[in-house]
């Protein structure tokens, strides 16, 4: 009897034991990240460590004590807070007070660890943008109120003439929207040398603003316009006649003004829609390479038509355009390499 009721105490309390021993234990919450790590596989990620460390330690708010402090040497009294008006010089006065070389007002430095600058970026650029909007605007209005006169100038320029006069006219509004597009294609022309310059020579120059390098293109640009004009003016009144020279002053103004419409597309495609600088340069090329054979047909219409000597349009299209074109190209170059910085 007594060992059927020892046997059935012993099942019971071994019963009691396995059922305790099986009891799923819950883990015991890490006191620190040290114990978080442990807690990981050895090949965890850094950004994996720190995700574990953020799910197991919530950061709370610290809240500092108000209370006066009350630690202080033995034998003297409690400290006088430093905003006291009242506080004498001496309390406020350092070891360093008299040195030279101490400069409280002067940061020291910078907190935290610097970041990676923000690319140069086209788009985001205020001056350029805002040449651009206002090159579109007005370009915009000068079509919008001479279009007309644009088309009769068109055809004008494609077709040949019967009589050596053009029978065209214009009135004086008409002739300042072409000024505008002559401003226009200089200015484009300006900022398409600037992209240039910035993407394949240099971005610091000994100027106070990089934009100046825009601007003294574009008074290169304009004063070389005006001198090839003085020029062919000078050569057309003493070879062929006043009336021929104004017809091809006309007809450069309009190509110089259709110059700038052509290039509008490719500045626009390459500020806001990254078009390299390399296919830039090809649009130029192409479209310069495209005007000079139109100013070569226009010549030949207007000077040369009904000479025999051909040889002549080849010598005057070279000293009055080719020549000027190469000269602008290395004065440019040679102000640039003036004005950079070399490192």
């Amino acid at each position: 009897m007594h060992s059927t009721q020892d046997t059935i105490a012993v099942v019971q309390g071994q019963t009691g034991v396995a059922a305790v021993d099986t009891a799923p234990r819950r883990p015991a919450r890490p006191q620190t990240p040290y114990q978080v790590l442990r807690m990981l596989p050895r090949d965890a990620t850094p950004a994996q460590q720190d995700s574990a460390i953020q799910a197991w330690f919530q950061p709370g708010e610290i809240h500092y004590s108000q209370q006066p402090d009350t630690l202080h040497l033995p034998g003297h009294g409690v400290g006088r807070n430093l905003k006291d008006v009242n506080l004498p010089q001496y309390y406020r006065e350092s070891f360093f007070a008299n040195d030279t070389l101490l400069h409280p007002e002067i940061v020291g430095g910078r907190y935290g660890v610097a970041g990676d600058p923000v690319p140069y970026n086209l788009r985001s650029d205020n001056v350029i943008t805002s040449l651009l909007l206002v090159c579109f605007i007005l370009a915009a209005i000068a079509f919008a109120n001479s279009r007309r006169f644009i088309v009769r100038q068109l055809k004008d320029f494609l077709y040949l003439p019967h009589d050596e006069e053009s029978t065209l006219t214009e009135t004086s509004g008409e002739v300042r929207y072409q000024f505008f597009f002559v401003l226009q294609t200089c200015l484009l022309l300006s900022v398409t040398y600037f992209f240039y310059v910035t993407n394949n020579v240099t971005r610091t120059f000994t100027l106070e603003s990089p934009y100046t390098l825009v601007g003294i293109i574009f008074a290169l640009l304009l004063g070389w316009l005006a001198l090839k004009a003085l020029l062919y003016t000078v050569v057309n009144g003493v070879f062929f006649g006043s009336k021929k020279n104004q017809q091809w002053l006309k007809s450069l103004l309009f190509i110089t003004a259709a110059e700038g419409v052509v290039l509008f597309p490719a500045v626009m495609l390459q500020v806001y829609f990254y078009l390299p600088i390399e296919s830039v340069a090809y649009y130029l090329v192409f479209a310069l390479f495209l005007i000079k054979i139109l100013t070569f047909y226009k010549c030949w219409v207007i000077f040369f038509r009904r000479n025999a000597f051909s040889l002549q349009i080849f010598l005057y299209f070279c000293t009055l355009e080719v020549i000027p074109l190469i000269a602008l190209w290395g004065i440019i170059t040679g102000i640039v390499n003036e004005l950079k910085i070399n490192f």
